[in-house]
């Protein structure tokens, strides 16, 4: 059945006025955040996070809740509504005391939002895998669909490519041959981009096997910015392949990649490919590794992968590797808020409560995975109601009818923890030392033994999960664990079973983590005092953008002090308040930041958090730390190796070995700097290279005093634009400078075109790519303009965004080192801009020099001349779409032929 809870504003005060047709009031985006940044003590991130990703809302965005007290009514009242299906339930008064301030146990994401809101037809579940194996054209766009279909719920989705078969390889149809894996990757990519939910775009992890003769193809297609925007890449290793790096052999690829006998062998230097993966790792935090063989040797639902539980992919994060068809809701328990006395010399983990909540949230994990089933039956009731063609309606129908029964069947639950990082600081342990890894062990240790107790406690009372057999599992490294660790447990577990298939899993916590005021999952403090940013939907009312990235992403802006960081000072006797002001003015003075930086050092220095945050942390320590954590997850752990901006390649490389090494099932590095949109250690610093993050700075990038350039004539309205692009040998993405004229010296034209290469200069010497100048000027329009065989220029300022374009085309088709040696075939150029511009896309997708093209010698020359009638007055003699003669219609010039027209 479903419910619903009672009014909550009136729950919120212990008032029960659950009647029918009770009217829940509507909050103001203004009323919701002044009473969330009430409830978070002025923490305006938390605040904001609240009220757009969890805060009660229907469908037209309407709030009903303004504070997390109220959220948390709502929840208690949903999850003892089930409990009460079984025996010895949890009150909603036991369920709320574990939810409130998120002191102790808070769902994640979908749960948070989704538990007790009827209001709109969302799914509970954090994370899915999908993909139906077929190598055909009917199989990728149905993945295609299921993905759209399953983030409009709200879920991450993540599927493998590694059935796709390579590129060349031969197909039955007109094409001859197959484009290979890379083509369909911008496909599900633009998917994800173009699905809102509730205000965020959705996520999306792709992979594919190492072992794929396209594995290299895959490794590259992120490297480019704007490319795949959409999307996290992992590549799935195996541990052929790392042997065969550290050995120095050779290695085997194929397809199909698990074949006895492929159609496809390719034998290939490991090592370059190796080299290839850390390169671009190193340059921009992608791809991520998934150790597989590890994967799948650890992997308890594997013990059924006769059955359908054979894992193929993980979750956008990594955290949740999965079977195809199979979801995941997560649930977090916060360390930080089992230390009692934190940062004094009484500190201590309170062990008894911790267990007992571990007994406690493995409960509420189920009985949200009935909360779950009761969405996915609205969801199909919802489809079953909706008046398209049966035909239409099948395949979203199908899955949801898919996931259900694996949801039913094998009950897979969440469990993880956040506040790692404040958790150890607390009770005055280094992260990283082996005494904090150990305790941190211990801890894990802890929580998978009582998990696992508790799904066995609940298989008594509610019966195990649908295909539970001990015998499939005896070999299963991960349950060996546990039955030399309790030997009580495993035998237990033989007679009664299991209520979930797998249990436990560590998220990165993400915007859960801004709600526990705490550090992200198993991570350590990035920095006590950082600049945060948010990504935003610049659609929403009240949203304020401070800039908008490379992808045409939107993102706010914060400075933060770090809550517990502020617990310390004021446990240790420091001026809290006189130091938040510091950071304060440090965003927006240098003189101020000198002196934050100088007393955020000192402070630090006498802190547990010393040398233990992000950036300072020994990295072979983290990594270490990690695989030692991940013996007791069945799942996976989602974590990052920060490194900091200078760290070489092959530092990177020696992280991705030691991970494999001590048990990592999954890794990401993160150089510092190396991507927009993320956290950054106060001041922007500088990306390798000099090449700064997205913000303004005070350190502007040199421009060496010789440096080829291109140059580009685009004909306007007011005569040709001459425009020159000076570029970088070293790094052909980056162009410092620009140099524009138009009409006579002195002229109010040449003024303007200065001006606009004076600011385009600027804005490239302080690190944005010309995108980002392309994107602000390509839609300025004016009463004047003309048509060209590229597209109509409407102003002076869209002409120069038209030529920027062409140079991005070019060098996108052909690479610098081409256009230089005048290897450029200009018509294919304008065709591209001219359909770039016909689809109306946000960026373009071009591709590199096509092998039929290489080597042959284009020269550069004059761009093409526009057929114009001489008269300057805006009309073209030819269509640009269909080459028609162009004819006036009331001022405006229009094709008879396709009913092209400028207007």
């Amino acid at each position: 059945m479903m419910g619903g809870a009672p009014d909550l504003e009136a729950r919120a005060v212990g008032v029960d006025s659950g009647s029918e047709g009770t009217k829940y009031k509507v909050y103001t985006f203004e009323e919701a955040y002044e009473g969330a940044l009430a409830y978070f003590y002025g923490d305006v991130y938390a605040a904001a996070n609240w009220v757009k990703k969890y805060a009660l809302k229907d469908s037209q965005e309407n709030l009903y809740e303004t504070s997390p007290e109220q959220m948390h009514h709502r929840i208690a009242y949903e999850i003892a509504r089930v409990e009460a299906n079984y025996p010895n339930p949890m009150s909603e008064e036991d369920v709320f005391s574990l939810l409130d301030r998120f002191r102790y146990i808070v769902p994640q994401g979908g749960p948070m939002a989704g538990i007790g809101n009827d209001r709109q037809v969302v799914s509970l579940s954090n994370c899915f895998v999908i993909g139906n194996g077929a190598d055909s054209y009917g199989g990728i766009l149905q993945t295609d669909e299921e993905q759209v279909q399953l983030m409009k719920r709200r879920g991450g989705v993540g599927h493998d490519l590694s059935h796709l078969r390579p590129a060349k390889a031969p197909v039955n149809n007109s094409a001859l041959n197959s484009t290979g894996v890379v083509s369909f990757m911008g496909r599900y990519s633009n998917s994800t981009r173009e699905v809102a939910q509730d205000g965020r775009r959705g996520a999306l992890m792709l992979s594919v096997s190492v072992k794929h003769p396209d594995a290299e193809s895959f490794v590259d297609a992120k490297l480019l910015e704007g490319k795949v925007t959409g999307a996290n890449i992992s590549v799935r290793i195996d541990d052929e392949f790392m042997h065969a790096v550290k050995e120095g052999r050779h290695y085997v690829q194929q397809f199909p990649v698990d074949s006895a006998n492929p159609s496809v062998r390719k034998e290939i230097d490991a090592g370059a490919l190796w080299k290839k993966i850390v390169h671009n790792a190193w340059k921009s935090g992608e791809p991520g590794v998934l150790f597989w063989d590890t994967i799948l040797r650890e992997s308890v639902p594997d013990c059924y992968a006769d059955l359908g539980y054979e894992t193929v992919s993980t979750n956008p994060c990594g955290e949740v590797p999965l079977c195809r068809d199979d979801s995941c809701r997560l649930l977090l328990q916060n360390l930080y808020g089992y230390v009692n006395n934190p940062f004094t010399d009484s500190a201590e983990f309170d062990w008894g409560l911790f267990s007992t909540h571990v007994d406690n949230a493995q409960r509420m994990m189920d009985d949200i995975v009935d909360l779950e089933i009761e969405k996915m039956d609205s969801i199909l009731n919802k489809i079953n109601l909706d008046s398209e063609p049966e035909e239409i309606k099948a395949v979203e129908r199908n899955l949801w009818t898919r996931m259900r029964h694996k949801a039913v069947e094998g009950r897979r639950t969440g469990l993880g923890t956040n506040g790692e990082g404040d958790m150890l600081a607390a009770l005055g342990l280094r992260y990283g030392s082996p005494e904090g890894t150990d305790f941190s062990v211990r801890v894990h240790k802890t929580m998978a033994l009582q998990a696992y107790r508790t799904s066995v406690e609940m298989a008594k009372e509610r019966g195990p999960f649908g295909i539970y057999d001990a015998s499939r599992e005896e070999g299963n490294p991960f349950i060996q664990r546990l039955a030399e660790a309790d030997s009580g447990l495993a035998e237990d577990m033989k007679v009664h079973g299991r209520r979930n298939i797998a249990l436990l899993t560590i998220s990165p916590g993400g915007t859960t983590s801004s709600q526990t005021q705490t550090t992200y999952g198993i991570e350590p403090l990035f920095q006590p005092v950082y600049e945060r940013r948010r990504k935003v939907n610049p659609n929403d009312p009240n949203v304020k953008v401070d800039f908008v990235d490379v992808t045409g992403d939107s993102w706010e802006k914060f400075g933060m002090v770090h809550s517990p960081f502020r617990e310390w000072m004021r446990a240790n006797g420091y001026d809290v308040g006189e130091f938040d002001i510091l950071a304060e003015e440090s965003f927006k003075n240098d003189e101020k930041a000198k002196q934050l930086e100088e007393r955020l050092a000192e402070l630090v220095s006498k802190s547990p958090y010393h040398n233990a945050t992000a950036n300072d942390i020994d990295w072979v320590a983290k990594v270490r730390h990690q695989g030692a954590v991940q013996k007791w997850v069945d799942h996976s752990i989602s974590a990052t190796t920060n490194v900091p901006a200078d760290a070489t390649e092959d530092l990177v490389s020696r992280v991705y070995q030691t991970a494999w090494e001590s048990g990592c099932k999954g890794v990401t590095v993160y150089r510092d700097c190396s991507r927009d949109g993320v956290l950054l250690t106060g001041k922007e610093k500088k990306k390798e290279g000099g090449i700064e993050a997205v913000g303004f700075t005070n350190s502007p990038i040199s421009v060496p005093a010789i440096m080829p350039s291109v140059k580009i004539r685009q004909p306007t309205h007011m005569g040709n634009m001459h425009t020159q692009i000076v570029v970088d040998p070293r790094n052909e993405y980056t162009s410092n400078e620009v140099f524009s004229q138009l009409g006579n010296a002195g002229s109010e034209e040449a003024a303007e075109m200065e001006a606009l290469g004076r600011l385009t200069s600027y804005i490239l010497r302080h690190g944005h790519p010309i995108g980002d100048v392309i994107a602000q000027l390509k839609s300025i329009g004016s009463g004047d303009g003309m048509v060209t065989r590229d597209g109509g220029i409407k102003s002076i300022p869209q002409g120069f965004a038209r030529t920027l374009m062409k140079f991005e085309v070019a060098r996108d088709l052909y690479g610098v080192e081409n256009i230089l040696l005048g290897k450029v075939d200009l018509e294919e150029v304008d065709g591209r801009v001219s359909d770039f511009l016909r689809t109306g896309k946000d960026d373009y997708e071009g591709s590199r020099l096509p092998e039929e093209i290489e080597g042959k010698e284009k020269s550069v020359g004059e761009p093409k001349e526009v057929l114009t009638n001489g008269n300057n007055n805006g009309f073209s003699m030819k269509c640009p779409n269909c080459s028609s003669k162009l004819i006036p219609q009331g001022g405006c010039p229009t094709c008879p032929s396709c009913g092209w027209s400028k207007c």
